[in-house]
Parts: C-alpha cells; sequence; structure tokens
C-alpha cells in the first residue's frame, strides 16, 4: 500500500566580557506527498507513517540497511535455536523512550503481546502469525519461540509494524508517537508539516547530525516544483512530477537520483464481487491495459514493467509481462462473453500523482475494449476507510510499497483484495518457512507464475524513487528496500 521550514534557535553564553551567539541548528526540510491520517505504524498501514516515523521516532527489535540486509537494532545480537523455533534476543544496554521511561525486554514482550492481541489492529498479521510465545528472561533478554518456522522473522521484525511501544505511552502514539530512535516527535500541524527534533539523550545522539526534521506535506507536483525551486525544501525523495525532472538535473543547485523501490503498482480488481470474481473478466482487463502507454503518460517513461506482483530488482523475479499481450479486440471479445460489455465500472484511486494519471490512460483504454470507467479520485482517508477496509470498490490503482508483499494474497477474502485460493496459501506457508534460498526463489517464481495466470489484479509498473535533493545533502537512500528511511546519517551543508 502506496503508500507522498526552517528552525533557529540563537543562545547567548555570557562571560564577563561579552556573550556569543550559539550556532544555528541543523535544519532538513523533506517534501512529503502522502499525508497520514495517524502517526502509530503499529496500527495503520499508510506507507508514509513508516516514512518519516520509523527506524527515527520508532526502533524495532532489527533494521535493514540499503542493500536490505538485516542489522542489530534494539537487539544487539541473537541466538536461533536449531530446530529454527526459538530466538533469543539480546538487547542493548543505553535504550530509553523520549519521555525518559527505560527500555527493557518488557518492553519488547508488551509490544508483541498488543500486535498479536485479538483485537489488534496492527496492519501486517503476518508478522505475528507463527510467533507462538514472547517470555522475558532478564531485563535484556527475551526469548520468541515459534509455532514454525519463518524465513522473513528477522526482516519483518525491522519494519514499522513491528516498532516497540511502552505501555506508558502508546495510547497517544496516533498523535503524539513517543520511542527509543535518535529523533523525538515535535509538532504536527495538519495539512502543513510535521517535525522531528534531534533527541540528545539517544545512545548515538553524537553521529546524528540534523537538530530538526522538517516534513512538509505536498501532493501537488507543481507546488513540490515550485518549493524546490524556491529552495523551501532541501530534499523531496519520493517526487512526484517525472516530467519535471529534466529542468532539476539541468540545474546546477539540485541532484536527481533515480532508484528502485519495493512498489509494485497494480490496478486492483476487487475479486469479491462481480464482475471481478470471474477469471474471464479479470483476464480481459489485463489484455485490454497497455503498460508502455500508461508507462509513457503517467511516468513518462520512468518506470518498469511487471507483468505479476515482484520487483525486477529481485533474486526471483521472473518476467512475465508477455503473458497477456495488449490486445484491444481480444479484451472486447471476453468482455463480451463474460456479459461485462456496456457495464460501468467504477475505478476509485487515491490522491497521488501516478494514480491519478495511471487512472485516465486505464479508463481510455478500457473504453476501446468496450467497457465504460467512472473515474472517482478520491482522498486518501476516504480511499482507506471504503476501499482498503470496507472493499467499497470494483478497480483501484495503488502501489504496494512493503518488501515480501506476494504474502498479501494468502490474507483471504477479508483482506481488500477479496482473493482466496487454497493452492496460493499452501504455496506461500511453504515459500514463508523454507530456509534454503535457491529452493524459496524457485517457489517464489512458481508463485509470481500462480497470481498472473489467475490474473487476480492487472499488474502495471514498478514505482521509481525519484529523488531530487538540494546540492549538499547527503546520506538519503538512492534505493527503498522498505518503508523507512534513516535520518541519523543525512548531513546537510
Amino acid at each position: 500500500m502506496t503508500f507522498n521550514r526552517i528552525g533557529l534557535v540563537a543562545a547567548f553564553l555570557s562571560t564577563t566580557a561579552f556573550a556569543v551567539p550559539a550556532m544555528a541548528q541543523s535544519v532538513l526540510r523533506i517534501g512529503l506527498q502522502q499525508e497520514p491520517t495517524v502517526l502509530d505504524p503499529t496500527t495503520d498501514a499508510t506507507a508514509s507513517i513508516d516514512g518519516m516515523l520509523a527506524q527515527n521516532v520508532f526502533e524495532s527489535l532489527t533494521t535493514v540497511d540499503e542493500s536490505g540486509a538485516v542489522q542489530p537494532q534494539l537487539a544487539e545480537s541473537w541466538e536461533i535455536s536449531e530446530d529454527g523455533l526459538s530466538y533469543t534476543f539480546t538487547l542493548v544496554e543505553n535504550a530509553q523512550f523520549h519521555d525518559g521511561t527505560s527500555f527493557d525486554a518488557e518492553d519488547v514482550k508488551f509490544t508483541f503481546d498488543r500486535a498479536m492481541a485479538d483485537d489488534s489492529t496492527n496492519p501486517s498479521k503476518s508478522i505475528w502469525e507463527p510467533i507462538e510465545s514472547v517470555t522475558v528472561i532478564d531485563p535484556r533478554t527475551v526469548e520468541v519461540k515459534l509455532s514454525r518456522k519463518d524465513a522473513f522473522l528477522l526482516f519483518n521484525l525491522a519494519q514499522g509494524d513491528a516498532s516497540i511501544v511502552a505501555s506508558e505511552s502508546v495510547d497517544d502514539a496516533a498523535t503524539k508517537p513517543v520511542g527509543t530512535g535518535p529523533f523525538r516527535f515535535d509538532g504536527w500541524t495538519r495539512g502543513d508539516r510535521l517535525t522531528l527534533a534531534k533527541f540528545g539523550e539517544h545512545r548515538d545522539a553524537a553521529d546524528v547530525a540534523i537538530d530538526k526534521v522538517e516534513f512538509r506535506f505536498i501532493s501537488d507536483p507543481a507546488a513540490a516544483t515550485a518549493a524546490l525551486m524556491a529552495e523551501e525544501l532541501d530534499a523531496f525523495p519520493g517526487f512526484p512530477a517525472p516530467e519535471l525532472l529534466d529542468q532539476f538535473e539541468a540545474d546546477p543547485r539540485f541532484n536527481v537520483v533515480v532508484g528502485s523501490t519495493e512498489g509494485e503498482v497494480i490496478l486492483a480488481l476487487n475479486n469479491s464481487r462481480a464482475p471481478f470474481d470471474t477469471l474471464e473478466a479479470r483476464q480481459a482487463v489485463s489484455h485490454a491495459l497497455d503498460r508502455s502507454e500508461i508507462i509513457d503518460g503517467a511516468m513518462y517513461g520512468r518506470a518498469v514493467p511487471i507483468g505479476s506482483f515482484y520487483p525486477p530488482h529481485g533474486p526471483a523475479y521472473l518476467d512475465l509481462t508477455g503473458m497477456y499481450p495488449h490486445d484491444t479486440e481480444k479484451a472486447k471479445e471476453i468482455f463480451e462473453q463474460a456479459g461485462v460489455a456496456g457495464d460501468e465500472i467504477v475505478l476509485r484511486v487515491p490522491p497521488f500523482p501516478y494514480a491519478t494519471r495511471s487512472g485516465e490512460i486505464v479508463q481510455a483504454q478500457m473504453a476501446e475494449a468496450g467497457v465504460t470507467v467512472k473515474l472517482e479520485n478520491v482522498e486518501w482517508g476516504f480511499w482507506i476507510d471504503e476501499v482498503y477496509k470496507k472493499k467499497n470498490y470494483d478497480m483501484t490503482i495503488i502501489a504496494h510499497t512493503s518488501p515480501n508483499d506476494l504474502g498479501n494474497f494468502a490474507r483471504g477474502p477479508d483482506y481488500f483484495y477479496g482473493y482466496q485460493s487454497d493452492d496460493f496459501d499452501a504455496l506461500w506457508d511453504g515459500i514463508k518457512t523454507e530456509a534454503d534460498m535457491t529452493k524459496r526463489e524457485e517457489m517464489l517464481k512458481e508463485a509470481q507464475t500462480y497470481i498472473a495466470e489467475n490474473a487476480v489484479h492487472a499488474f502495471l509498473f514498478q514505482l521509481p524513487k525519484l529523488g531530487v535533493y538540494r546540492d549538499g545533502v547527503e546520506g538519503f537512500w538512492a534505493a527503498s528496500p522498505v518503508l523507512f528511511q534513516p535520518l541519523a546519517g543525512v548531513t546537510i551543508d
């Protein structure tokens, strides 16, 4: 799910002879396209929560570097039992929450138990499903026992959904998040900006160069461009206007970086209701779409087409873009046979340029195939409530930016796809328990093929990471193997 300011402190040090002004704070101003409705990554799936807060305000037992490799975080080390069913984590000694409360194994147990509870609203149930129990051995040691092997456990525990929270502050996390990270929550002006401040008591505070971070919410591409050109922003890591990158590439004040993300952009089809509860109707959609035209029109050519639900840069990628070649006449014929021709289908798209632009092209291509599409541009809060939670839609366009998320197709009919397959569920169960990388990659290829053959959705393109940075800003990741962007290592001249 795709899931898009200046501060100055002057102080004076008095001496017997004169007063010396302190240095101004270093402020990093970041443009962001998507504003979330809440700030708790353990209760909401909005990608921008992780993008701002995970590994910055919140920390997890593990983290992930830019290559996608798992690294220690609040757990300085861990041991895995021979049968792969027990993980014993040794925690760091000198971590504390921003409100002054201490961090220890009880906080890990509280976080995990809360996420695993029957009434949990954690957006990634798959992380917690294999965990059987969490036991505090001592303040610095916690044991996690599994009911089955989980090849993705350490990677999953690095995600925002697994952020460690404390019982003392979690009730206010939706609007006043408290974590153990290198930055603390400073303020949120809805519709405008969110600010973080350096947490001076963090164990690695000496290595953090930025004193304050300001996220400005700018969804409109023209406004984003204007803010950058006026030097009101230092960085826009997810720049929403690919057609305007040329002017930044020609401007020596900026650096443009084009990287990859884990974001599969899909034309999602509601498999739980007509007409997309039939394979034929779904296949017709895939034949109706011209990916190259969508990529040229929506992304100005700066994207890679996909034919299933897996990133092209991944080790198990299988090129399935040729499975349903663009064929308007064939799509029209199948729509007629399926009794869909002449129907009006509602396409609800969230307010992101990649989605709104793609939606207009999809509407035109479907019309050529004999199907009327009613295009509705909706606000993000509406999309979350009506599309994601209530499945009140026929089609939508969304980027799924979480890594290792083929498991979405095993989430059952209550997930917003409205899709369920015993065969795929069994396949995914095998993937997530297979420790042998070679075998797991072959199974991932099988899963990609299964999803494509069943045309669960129409697969459009991999969302690129288009970054525009003011010259002198260093430390942003070029690629996004996860949703978060650690800011502790960013510097600015």
